[in-house]
């Protein structure tokens, strides 16, 4: 009789919780927050086997996020693509990242997401991220015009600081567009706490953004024709929103 109960149990609250994701995951303190302005949860929760719904059936949303006064920061892993190959066996076609989106705030628990800039972490710059001590710093520049005769028009410098006090990091998204005649800065203060998290999950993802993970597990996603140049693809990520 005890089993029949919390077996019920169970199925009503796992009832209760498809009916709260069953869109998109959010959180409405005010009953007012719509697209473009939206306040997000900062997490989400999938079942292993994923619904047939079309082209999106197999893809899944939960970034890590934080919600600061005057700017928000999501992190969340872009797993690499695979080609195969006529000799036999496959390769990565396009490097995995760890996308970093910052979008400014509007109001009270209001953000605008149609002005997000996005920032894409390559391994090696996850590495440094991971690698942070609590007085440590690093910065990262990114152009996609890197090679190319309109190098420097428009640039990306991401900059992480340690808070005076030690409480924390700043995490600084400078955007600069000589094309466009605009500049943007992004600041998001983050706790001890939250830049553990942070760390952590860019340790975790690391193996699979490289596509190490595939040596064990199910078989990678592939792409159709010859691999393209992974730094283009890389920029294609972070550059078109």
């Amino acid at each position: 009789m005890r089993i029949k109960k919390l077996q019920s149990f169970l199925l009503s609250r796992l009832r209760a919780s498809d009916r709260f994701l069953g869109g998109k995951a959010g959180i409405d303190t005010n009953a007012s927050f719509s697209h473009p302005w939206m306040f997000e949860a900062g997490y989400s929760t999938v079942r292993q086997n994923y619904p047939a719904k079309g082209s999106t059936s197999n893809r899944i949303f939960a970034p890590y996020s934080v919600y600061k006064g005057k700017a928000a920061l999501s992190i969340n892993p872009i797993l690499p693509t695979f080609t195969k190959l006529e000799s036999g066996g496959i390769k990565v076609d396009r490097h995995g990242v760890m996308m970093l989106k910052f979008w400014p705030a509007i109001g009270e628990r209001k953000y605008d997401w149609e002005k997000r800039q996005l920032f894409a972490l390559s391994a090696t710059e996850m590495g440094s991220i991971i690698s942070m001590g609590p007085q440590d710093s690093c910065e990262f520049f990114h152009d996609p015009s890197m090679l190319s005769s309109n190098a420097g028009q428009v640039r990306k410098t991401l900059a992480i600081k340690p808070h005076a006090d030690g409480s924390g990091y700043f995490f600084n998204l400078n955007i600069v567009n000589n094309i466009l005649k605009t500049s943007e800065r992004f600041t998001v203060p983050v706790t001890t706490a939250e830049f553990a998290v942070m760390k952590a999950a860019c340790s975790f993802a690391l193996p699979h953004i490289m596509g190490w993970d595939q040596y064990t597990t199910h078989p990678p996603r592939r792409t159709e024709g010859s691999p393209s140049k992974v730094d283009t693809q890389l920029l294609d990520l972070e550059w078109d929103k």
